[in-house]
């Protein structure tokens, strides 16, 4: 016999089947029994004239609502089936709810949706200029959008120039107006386009979920930043521009960098630099200093290498030059009178003399006898052009001294 299955096995076991085979349903009804719980969840009963199902709406989906759900009102469900094993409840576990009146249009916002994905229009996703020079704002002219988007970049980076795009935003002919301006915004080659719209209800801004705008924003070369309403509305154009921005304030500070931060950025490559350079300058300052020691030794062993080269070859021509002689004198002198002229002491004798007679014509004594003066101050002799107008010096020669001093020139 087949063992039985536990209350709560059984539950569970219906869950996984619901939850598997009911993973998305589009549900309309009426909206009963509603409780709105303090922590953001909302439970309800969702009826028609022939039954009723119950519905939870958890406060994660609940805080992008659009509208207050009330009792009576009739709304579509989009959702899950799951069940609540403790008390085995099956219920639709919402993920959104729309008000009926927008039921066509949601319809018609799912179907768009999933015609643009099979066409390959998401995921464009082209990268962002990071330094924009011009950026065209397709947008209101009179709209708080853009003015929340010029005081942001006033603050943010005042080097890129902002080109607004004046743009019907809403209301019948807002589609054409917004694929129009889009269109035009791309031919003028600017760095970036940031399609804006400030938030409003479904219908304001519906017109950003037609395939119109969607084909412009797909077919532009420059790339483009969607910030319609607030973060919680998802629109078509989202899916198709480059980026999203949650809001036309936040689509600024995405489009351009922060100069504080970039001021910040500057200062610390100039302070890396400037080390860089200072240890690279060191390195090269040891190196010069290395190779200019190098050089001078070289330079110095190379000039004694050449004068000892040039000494070499001077003995060796003067040791030729000497056997020659002696071979010549050989046949002409006897040997006594050899002996006699390569005496050492009579060469030193004549070396002597010549030296004494060099010492009396360079000793400025001797100069003196002969008619000069010395020139001399504080006992050290002086060159007359080194002496200054006023000086003090002294005059003699062997037989007399006397003291002078330089005039000025007359």
């Amino acid at each position: 016999m087949q063992k039985p299955l536990s209350v709560n096995e059984l539950n569970l076991q219906i869950k996984g089947i619901l939850e598997e085979t009911f993973l998305s349903v589009y549900v309309e009804g009426e909206i009963s029994n509603l409780v709105i719980h303090t922590s953001g969840h909302i439970y309800f009963t969702l009826k028609d004239a022939q039954s009723s199902i119950k519905c939870v709406l958890f406060r994660g989906n609940a805080q992008f609502l659009d509208f207050k759900p009330q009792n009576g009102q009739k709304i579509i469900v989009l959702g899950g089936l799951s069940v609540y094993p403790p008390r085995g409840d099956y219920q639709i576990l919402c993920k959104k709810l729309i008000s009926s009146s927008m039921g066509d249009l949601f319809q018609a916002y799912e179907e768009l949706k999933r015609k643009l994905e099979s066409k390959g229009y998401f995921g464009k996703n082209a990268p962002l200029p990071p330094f924009p020079k011009t950026i065209a704002l397709v947008t209101s002219s009179t709209g708080a959008a853009l003015q929340d988007m010029l005081r942001v970049a006033s603050k943010r980076w005042k080097l890129s120039k902002l080109k607004v795009i004046n743009t019907l935003v809403q209301g019948e002919n807002a589609k054409e107006s917004i694929a129009q301006n889009i269109a035009y915004a791309d031919s003028l080659g600017v760095d970036l386009i940031i399609l804006a719209r400030g938030g409003g209800n479904k219908e304001d801004l519906w017109a950003f979920n037609e395939e119109i705008v969607a084909n412009a924003i797909y077919q532009a070369k420059t790339p483009i930043i969607s910030a319609i309403g607030h973060e919680s509305d998802v629109l078509i154009s989202d899916f198709v521009a480059d980026l999203r921005a949650p809001t036309p304030s936040a689509s600024m500070e995405m489009a351009l960098p922060d100069q504080v931060e970039w001021l910040y950025r500057l200062q610390d490559l100039r302070e890396a630099l400037s080390q860089t350079f200072l240890y690279h300058l060191k390195g090269k300052k040891q190196l010069l200093e290395f190779l200019s020691e190098k050089y001078q030794l070289a330079s110095f062993e190379g000039k004694l290498n050449t004068q000892s080269k040039q000494l070499e070859d001077l003995r060796k021509m003067l040791h030729i030059k000497l056997s020659l002689i002696l071979q010549h004198k050989q046949s002409s002198l006897t040997l006594p009178l050899m002996l006699k002229n390569l005496n050492p002491l009579s060469h030193f004798e004549k070396l002597l003399d010549n030296l004494q007679e060099i010492y009396k014509l360079q000793n400025p004594q001797s100069k003196c006898q002969n008619g000069y003066a010395q020139i001399t101050q504080n006992g050290e002799i002086k060159q007359l052009e080194e002496l200054r107008e006023g000086e003090v010096f002294e005059l003699s020669n062997p037989k007399t001294s006397l003291l002078a001093q330089v005039l000025p020139k007359v």
